[in-house]
């Protein structure tokens, strides 16, 4: 509320809102939200496991490793090679870092088994397959 102080004798109260700051939130909601879509929205196909839990949210700071069914690796989908992935891995400053393999459900274990080896080596600790919802 705000309190004209004009030159008449009664002091008139002025009753509105000021929307600005509530235009300012929403937008960097927004902005937000269009910074982080991406991240949940993959482009590479990969038929995923049917499994009974799964992970609700992804924050953009994991990484993506997919798998596909022919063995091509994808590090935030873009292709890599299995000995690029132990230098990128060593690289990283936070190893508290969550890697989500997506691996197709026909992907032989021979294939993860040297990204899960590339991980230990790196000294990751977190590592999540991610999975379909039973239902779906």
């Amino acid at each position: 509320m705000a309190i004209d102080f004009n030159d008449s004798e009664e002091d008139e109260i002025i009753a509105s809102i000021n929307t600005t700051p509530l235009v300012d939130v929403m937008l960097v909601l927004l902005i937000i939200f269009l910074i982080t879509i991406p991240v949940v929205v993959h482009t590479h196909r990969v038929v995923l496991p049917k499994e009974s839990t799964t992970r609700e949210v992804i924050s953009p700071l994991d990484i993506n490793l997919a798998v596909t069914r022919d063995g091509q690796l994808y590090w935030q989908d873009q292709l890599t090679e299995l000995n690029q992935l132990g230098i990128k891995l060593k690289k990283i400053d936070n190893k508290k870092v969550h890697i989500l393999i997506r691996a197709d459900k026909k992907t032989p274990y021979r294939m993860i088994a040297p990204i899960l080896h590339a991980c230990h080596e790196a000294g990751i600790t977190t590592i999540e397959f991610i999975t379909e919802p039973t239902g779906s």
